[in-house]
């Protein structure tokens, strides 16, 4: 009788636990969707207007978005050994990596959507849960 409840608890557990990380894995999915494009095919104004528009950023216009470039990997790593702490659960890549950020031109946030690129390498702060990255909070140069 004493086993009962223990095993109640524990098959409770196990079912508990892959949705914890199902929800992770959703925060990590959503936050490449929005910022990480592997093999940009040129990185200028129509690149930010085409992209934003495919990954579901213009309705209504999202007013500014960074996309990195790069092996998802190694984004992943800034969590761990590729990231130092930058306050809160926030981490800041100790390499750059290349990004365009797409900046809304102005004007109505209704569709069509039009967008400034600025494309460089700039190290950047991501903020981390479970050890992904779940949220993109900004780029910059860093002078020695």
């Amino acid at each position: 009788m004493g086993l009962g409840p223990l095993l109640l608890v524990f098959l409770l557990g196990l079912g508990v636990t892959p949705l914890t990380l199902t929800q992770d894995d959703s925060r990590f999915k959503a936050f490449l969707t929005k910022h990480h494009d592997a093999s940009p095919k040129g990185r200028n104004d129509r690149y930010c207007e085409r992209m934003m528009k495919r990954r579901g950023l213009t309705s209504p216009c999202k007013d500014t978005n960074t996309f990195i470039h790069g092996i998802k990997d190694h984004i992943k790593a800034i969590c761990g050994d590729n990231g130092n702490p930058h306050g809160g659960n926030l981490r800041i890549s100790t390499s750059p990596f290349q990004v365009t950020t797409c900046k809304h031109r102005g004007g109505s946030f209704r569709p069509p959507c039009r967008y400034r690129a600025t494309a460089g390498f700039r190290h950047i702060v991501i903020a981390c849960e479970n050890g992904l990255p779940v949220h993109f909070d900004e780029s910059f140069f860093i002078r020695s």
